[in-house]
Order: C-alpha cells, then structure tokens, then sequence
C-alpha cells in the first residue's frame, strides 16, 4: 500500500490509472475517507466489499461531479434537481430511481433499482469527471469500524487491503453525508448526516421525516426474501434436477447438468470477486416466469462467499 499526498503532482494521474483498471483506492473527502472504485465495473466495485470485509452486499453511495453526470445515470425529480442545486457538492446523498440502462453496476445498488447520488467537493469528484464515470465510494474502514477521518486511520484499518492512499489530511466535516429519498410533499430522511433536517426543511419548504425503524427503504437488505427471483431457489445443489435452471460456480459442473434447462455460472474459474460481480445479474437473467425452479451450486463461505451466500440465502427464503 502507498500513501501519498493528495495534491502531489502525480498522486492525481496514478490515482486515476488505478481506478481506469478496476482498482479501489482511498480517497479523502469532506466528510471521511472513501473507499474508491468504479462503479459501473462489478468487479471493481466487488474489491470494495473484499477490503472492507463487508458481511452483506448493502448499497454504495455513488459519487458524481456535477448534476448532468447524475441525470445520465438516475431520474431527478424537480424537487431532487433543487435539492442539488442547494448542496451539491457537499455532503447529500440523494436516493433516485435508476433510469433504463443505467450503466451503474447493479452489485453497487445490491440489486435494487434506485441509487443514491452524491456530489462531493475535492478530488474525488475531479476523478469522477476525469474518469467519466460515477465513482461507488462508502466510508474507507473495515466493515463494522469507526468511519476514518484521516489516511493514518484508513491505513490502520485495511492495512495492505488496497494498493493506494490519498491523503488530504483531516477530513473537516467528520461524519457522512445525509442520506435522503425526497418525494412530492416530503422528504424521507434515510440517515442524518453533514446536512441538518433543518436545513433541507427550510431550502424545500417541505417537512423532513425520519424512516421508520426496519423499513425497506432505510435498510433493504433486512428483507428476508429480497433479492429473490419468482422461481424457487435451491442451495448447495450437488445434482441438477431435469428442467431447473443451475446457478454454476467453479469449473466442474454436478451430476445432471446436462438436464438444467439453461445454466449460469458466477465464475467459471472459482473466483470469489467475479462471482460477486455476477451475483445480481444472474438473478435477474433467471427472474422469468417460464422459470419455476434453480439450483444453486455450493460456494464457500470465506471472504466474499458470507455475503454472496447471505444473498442467496435471501433469495431461496419462504415467501410471505
């Protein structure tokens, strides 16, 4: 791991390179260091779960450099577009539908069809627009830890985890970004953060709510059969049986795949971070109603594999 200073001459231009091939970096923001990576390559964005030692696939902010960028990846209502003009770049995230074809990848939304956008000051927002890309960016600490304010921390807590550092000192806001969904008589506050409710109150002349404990929204992945497709869902499948569909891993196939009405596989080659990488889309590849039943080879459960299985768990739950 190197650390270097944020405004060296060729921190910038590495700091890119790294990001272009698929690389997660800590960067400094004005809220905590960020744990950097591309967010439409879903193997670039799985080495974010993989340093951070996540237990789940939760959303990842998404970090733009100005509104336009965020119109080409989401749909900004008015009130959204206001709220933009008020405090971006600082720290608000905004939760919005995503639009059709959106190229953010769908392990940095966990799957579900919105994002939240957020345009930050300082250099993580130059290397999103000199990326051209949205940059998937959570807190730089290991999962379950103290949000790092400074590189020193970033470097205690994913010790060689990532190849770079940035650092740009202490960060001057300290917390992380208020998290919001606004809608069209009100605005749900998701997580309070570096933007108080009485600030969004006063700039929308809307009322500002806080989400109910367990709700979906505040946390979806708490729903026990989210992520699930409409057929039934079969895990640790050793034998395929005739007419499901098979959900691969490694490069042995089971006993009756040549049975599977049509087969997947997350990673050929058995590697952890491309099976995350693939985990959503092949959901949704076998999320159709002529589709009644997948099995799913075993995967093990070390590094990614807890929260790729934590996933299928979920999606093989009994439906209410």
């Amino acid at each position: 791991m190197r650390m270097i200073p944020a405004g060296a001459p060729e921190s910038f231009a590495e700091a890119l390179g790294l990001l272009q091939r698929g690389e997660a970096i800590a960067v400094p923001t004005e809220t905590v260091y960020g744990l950097a990576a591309n967010a439409t390559l879903g193997e670039a964005v799985a080495k974010i779960f993989a340093a951070k030692g996540r237990p789940s696939f939760n959303p990842l902010i998404c970090h733009v450099p100005d509104l336009a960028m965020a119109e080409r990846l989401a749909v900004l209502s008015p009130l959204a577009r206001h709220l933009a003009d008020a405090f971006w770049p600082g720290p608000l995230t905004i939760v919005c539908p995503l639009i059709e074809g959106s190229p953010i990848h769908p392990l940095a939304t966990a799957g579900l069809d919105t994002v939240g956008l957020r345009a930050p000051r300082g250099v993580l927002a130059k290397l999103a627009d000199a990326l051209g890309q949205p940059i998937a960016a959570p807190s730089a600490n290991a999962s379950g830890r103290v949000s790092p304010t400074s590189a020193a921390h970033v470097a205690a807590a994913l010790e060689d985890r990532i190849p770079l550092i940035l650092d740009g000192g202490d960060a001057p806001v300290g917390v992380e970004s208020t998290i919001i969904r606004p809608f069209e008589d009100h605005i749900l506050l998701l997580r309070p953060g570096g933007i108080a409710r009485e600030a969004l109150e006063a700039a929308s002349g809307l009322p500002v709510r806080s989400v109910a404990s367990g709700s979906a929204i505040s946390a979806p992945g708490q729903l026990s059969s989210h992520y699930a497709p409409a057929g039934r869902v079969r895990l640790d499948a050793r034998h395929v049986e005739p007419g499901e569909c098979l959900i691969a891993f490694g490069g042995t196939l089971p006993e009756g795949a040549d049975q599977a009405k049509a087969i997947r596989s997350l990673s050929p080659s058995g590697d952890l971070q491309e099976a995350a990488a693939n985990l959503f889309a092949t959901l949704a590849a076998f999320d159709r109603p002529e589709i009644d039943r997948i099995a799913v080879m075993p995967i093990p459960e070390d590094g990614l594999g807890e929260a790729i299985n934590d996933r299928l768990r979920r999606a093989a739950a009994p439906r209410g």
